[in-house]
């Protein structure tokens, strides 16, 4: 659960103003909203990477408006995915949970789940510069995902994927709700990744969040 209460965020001359919405267990929201709106913004502020002018965040009941990024709870993926250059693709999946002291055997385990579940097996020895777009934000879910936190927010993730990439990882999204029972807020200013993802539509406009009444019609649910 993702509680928005009153939230206030001033980035020079920008700024949004007493946001307040709710996101449910196990739901998944869309921010959507031209560019400049402040989608990303309040996504970064929600993760602790922005600070609040007001307001307060709560994540699953915990009030973590004043706590750092990797303390809340959250998995962020953003735009470009972010991988470690550096590291392989395994490295990448494990660096949380080594920074966290899991055991070795702990860690292992959990690679070979996320690896299992996003179909990346085959990519655990390979660098970033070798995935494709599409390898890349499966990759980078997984990092998000590895320490299971209760929320995942994604930054535009499908934006630079093709048409047939995205619908892939679309399906693969409603594969990782279901694995994972995830509360999910997602950015993006595309309709068709609003329709294959979200149980409801915010709108971000004129620095406000206007939260849908009803899910629109043509809207599905993720594939199971």
């Amino acid at each position: 659960m993702i509680h928005v209460d009153q939230v206030a965020i001033v980035q020079g001359s920008f700024r949004l103003d007493d946001v307040t919405f709710d996101v449910p267990d196990g739901a998944c929201y869309v921010l959507m909203g031209r560019s400049g709106s402040g989608k990303t913004t309040l996504l970064e502020a929600i993760c602790g990477l922005r600070p609040l002018r007001g307001g307060r965040i709560q994540v699953d009941d915990r009030d973590v408006t004043n706590m750092k990024p990797a303390e809340r709870g959250i998995g962020y993926v953003p735009q470009d995915g972010a991988l470690f250059p550096t590291m392989s693709v395994g490295d990448n999946l494990a660096f949380a949970l080594r920074v966290r002291k899991e055991s070795p055997a702990s860690v292992a385990a959990r690679i070979s789940e996320l690896a299992d579940l996003l179909r990346i097996g085959h990519l655990l020895d390979r660098g970033p510069d070798d995935l494709s777009g599409g390898e890349v934000q499966r990759v980078a879910l997984g990092r998000a995902l590895a320490y299971h936190p209760g929320v995942l927010c994604l930054d535009e993730p499908f934006s630079a994927l093709d048409d047939e990439t995205r619908e892939e990882m679309h399906g693969l999204m409603g594969q990782v709700r279901q694995a994972t029972g995830c509360t999910v807020l997602f950015v993006t200013h595309n309709l068709r990744d609003a329709q294959a993802l979200g149980d409801r539509i915010l709108k971000v406009e004129a620095g406000q969040v206007i939260t849908a009444d009803e899910r629109p019609p043509d809207l599905v649910r993720p594939a199971s």
